[in-house]
């Protein structure tokens, strides 16, 4: 099972404290940043995932792969991985993990950049986690080969 590229999708860049969620589609070709969900105590806000995913019907999610620049393990990676499980498990929908290196560097970058231009407001900072999530959209968007599917949930 893949993830059409035209269909809509929703991203995440998985956090200890919060998750950034972006939304986008191929028909849009430019994914946008949506929503930032807190996480307590390592406790993940399903019921604001369930509604983003009752609101927007995607036809599959992409999950930022937090690797090391050298591609190697790290801590949040597998707290992504354990996050992109859940969510195949319980929306039943195809997941693929994209190389998420330096979109938080790039989601800061293009926040000063408009608050230079002043389309962004200091208070909007919450949103940077949004925005690096629609960075790995955007990317996927791109390059869809690039992201990594993960395998068929079983069946019992």
């Amino acid at each position: 099972m893949s993830i059409p590229a035209d269909s809509p999708v929703l991203a995440f860049d998985v956090g200890a404290r919060r998750i950034g969620v972006a939304v986008g589609s191929g028909f849009g070709l430019s994914a946008r940043p949506l929503a930032v969900i807190d996480v307590h105590d390592g406790v993940i806000d399903w019921t604001r995932i369930d509604k983003l995913q009752r609101e927007w019907r995607p036809a599959g999610f992409i999950v930022g792969d937090p690797m090391t620049l050298d591609g190697g393990d790290q801590p949040i990676r597998d707290r992504a991985r354990a996050f992109a499980h859940a969510l195949r498990e319980r929306f039943k929908l195809p997941v693929a993990m994209m190389d998420e290196r330096n979109t938080s560097q790039e989601a800061a970058h293009r926040f000063a950049a408009g608050r230079a231009e002043g389309q962004r407001r200091r208070r909007d900072a919450d949103l940077l986690d949004a925005m690096a999530a629609a960075i790995i959209l955007d990317r996927w968007m791109a390059m869809p080969q690039d992201a990594v599917l993960l395998d068929e949930p079983t069946s019992d």
